[in-house]
């Protein structure tokens, strides 16, 4: 018995942490990374000064679409810059990825 509830313990010890790394994958922070990546891309040697998720929409079956606005300073002009993010929760796949940028006021 004393076996068994070392197992157990163990057991919990090794899996939790790594389904919790699963869920937060499912989630957007994959898409965030990837976002991230294209921004520092698309604007190499620029200041990227905020990050924020705008939230996901459901579009159709298991198809979603996640917002990330980033804050970017190209040659002294401060603008947003919003990447959408189309994936398949079904099968984790990207879909479309688009990159537009806004001008900030004030």
């Amino acid at each position: 018995m004393k076996k068994f509830i070392q197992l157990f313990i163990f057991l919990s010890l090794v899996l939790l942490p790594s389904m919790a790394l699963a869920k937060e994958e499912d989630g957007y922070a994959k898409y965030g990374r990837i976002a991230t990546a294209v921004v520092r891309e698309d604007y190499p040697g620029q200041p990227v000064t905020e990050y924020a998720y705008l939230g996901r929409e459901e579009l159709s079956g298991n198809r979603v679409q996640d917002r990330f606005r980033f804050e970017v300073k190209e040659n002294g002009v401060e603008k947003f810059v919003i990447v959408t993010v189309v994936h398949d929760l079904s099968n984790k796949k990207l879909l479309n990825l688009s990159v537009t940028e806004e001008m900030r006021n004030g």
